[in-house]
C-alpha cells in the first residue's frame, strides 16, 4: 500500500509580474514550491514569469491585483489559495513609490503610496497567516522593504514612511504569530536593477556606483536569494529581523549610496 504523498508547498508573490517578485518565484519553483503570482498592469509580464515557473514543473496561477483598490485587492490571496490548494509562504514584495518634494506632496498621492506599500501588505499578511494557521503546519511571510525602512531620502516621504512603518509591522507580526509556527522577516533591497528603478535591461555588474561599497547596482536575482532562505527550512529560526540587500549601501548613510560621483571617500 502506497503512502499518501505530502502536497506540495506553495508561496503567494505579489507584484511577481517583473524585476524581484519574477525572480523570487523562479527562485522558489526551483525549490519546488508552486507560485501564486499577482500583477496590476503588466498581465504578459505575469504570463512570463507563470511560465519559467512551469519549466521547473512546478504549477502557477495569476491574478490581477490593484492595492490602491483596498480591501477588496487582498482578495487575490485568497483567490490564490484557493486555486494552489494551501499557503505556506507570502511575500509582499509590490511597491510603488514617489520622488515629490515633502512641500509640494498632496494627499492622494500620499495615500496611494501608503496603500500600496504598507496597508496592501498588512491585509495580505492577515489573509495569509489565517489560512497558514488553519492547516496547522506553521509558515513564512517575508515582506519586501527597503533601505529607506530605515534611512530617509530627500523626495520621498510617503514611501520611506510606508517602508519604515512595514519594518515595524513585520516585527509586531513576527511576535504575534510566532506561536503558530509562522515566521515573519523583511527584505531590504538597495538600489536593484529592475523596472522599477529604470535598469529592465541593465546588466547590474557593468553598472558603476561608486557610492556604494561593492561599487554596483544589485541584480534582482540576489534579492530573490535572500527571500528564498528566508521562505525554506534553513531559516526556521528567524524572525522578525530585517536583511537588507545593498552592496553595503547603508553602512555609508542615507543620502551617499547612489549619490556620491567618485571614489575619494575610500581613502582616508
Amino acid at each position: 500500500m502506497s503512502l499518501p504523498t505530502a502536497p506540495s508547498r506553495t508561496a503567494v508573490i505579489t507584484g511577481a509580474d517583473s524585476g524581484i517578485g519574477r525572480a523570487t518565484a523562479v527562485r522558489l519553483a526551483a525549490a519546488g514550491l508552486d507560485v501564486g503570482i499577482t500583477w496590476h498592469s503588466d498581465r504578459d509580464g505575469a504570463e512570463e514569469t507563470a511560465e519559467e515557473v512551469r519549466s521547473y514543473g512546478r504549477r502557477a496561477e495569476t491574478v490581477p491585483m490593484d492595492l490602491t483598490r483596498l480591501p477588496a485587492a487582498a482578495d487575490a490571496v485568497d483567490e490564490l489559495h484557493e486555486r494552489l490548494g494551501r499557503l505556506d509562504v507570502l511575500v509582499n514584495n509590490a511597491g510603488t513609490g514617489t520622488m515629490t518634494p515633502f512641500l509640494d506632496l498632496d494627499l492622494a498621492k500620499v495615500r496611494e503610496v501608503l496603500d500600496v506599500d504598507l496597508i496592501g501588505p498588512f491585509l495580505c499578511g492577515q489573509k495569509a497567516a489565517r489560512h497558514m494557521i488553519r492547516h496547522g503546519d506553521g509558515g513564512r511571510i517575508v515582506n519586501v522593504t527597503s533601505v529607506h525602512e530605515h534611512q530617509p531620502r530627500v523626495g520621498a516621504a510617503p514611501y520611506c514612511a510606508a517602508k519604515g512603518g512595514l519594518g515595524l509591522l513585520t516585527q509586531v507580526m513576527a511576535l504575534e504569530l510566532a506561536e503558530h509556527g509562522i515566521t515573519v522577516n523583511a527584505v531590504a533591497p538597495g538600489e536593484i536593477a529592475t523596472p522599477m528603478t529604470g535598469q529592465e535591461d541593465t546588466d547590474p555588474h557593468t553598472e558603476r556606483r561608486p557610492g556604494v561599497p561593492l561599487g554596483r547596482p544589485g541584480d534582482a536575482r540576489e534579492v530573490a536569494a535572500v527571500i528564498a532562505f528566508l521562505a525554506g527550512p534553513d531559516a526556521s529560526y528567524v524572525t522578525g529581523a530585517s536583511w537588507s540587500v545593498d552592496g553595503g549601501m547603508l553602512r555609508m548613510g542615507p543620502q551617499a549610496g547612489s549619490h556620491l560621483p567618485g571614489d575619494d571617500w575610500r581613502r582616508p
